[in-house]
């Protein structure tokens, strides 16, 4: 049997996890965390894909690509999160599960982290684990689809 794809999107400053607020999101760089991701898929059954962009619309373009080469995305918005109508538009109109992460526990964080434009339209939220909320994400995907 094909492994079902998967896509994994992270968004703006995720490229410097590792190096940035090192007390937030820890010391483990984004290379050696997207390696487990695909690794940790593989291990559920699926080949994952990760994209990462600092750019709403390479983002967005990326969402509505996936509609027809995946089966579910997890995505990671960062500041994207709390203001990003065109995701949130992109996500709806695309027809497959998306789970939203976050690596922090943005509701412990500032007030304006506090809300989400785009967990409405993602079929849940999982915040607040560090790396192994992607984990945690693939595996409700593979529950959902």
């Amino acid at each position: 049997m094909e492994n079902k794809k998967i896509l994994v999107m992270l968004g703006p400053n995720l490229n410097l996890v590792g190096i940035r607020e090192k007390g937030i999101y820890g010391t483990e760089s984004a290379e050696s965390i997207q390696h487990q991701i695909v690794q940790y898929g593989k291990d559920l059954g699926f080949d994952c894909d990760v994209f990462q962009s600092n750019w709403e619309g390479a983002l967005v373009d990326k969402i509505h690509e996936a509609r027809n080469h995946y089966v579910g995305a997890v995505l990671n918005a960062g500041a994207l999160t709390h203001y990003s109508y065109a995701l949130r538009d992109a996500i709806a109109g695309v027809q497959i599960p998306f789970v939203e992460v976050h690596m922090s526990n943005i509701h412990a964080r500032e007030e304006f982290r506090h809300h989400s434009v785009i967990s409405a339209v993602c079929a849940g939220q999982i915040a607040g684990f560090g790396k192994n909320s992607y984990f945690l994400a693939l595996q409700a995907l593979k529950d959902l689809v």
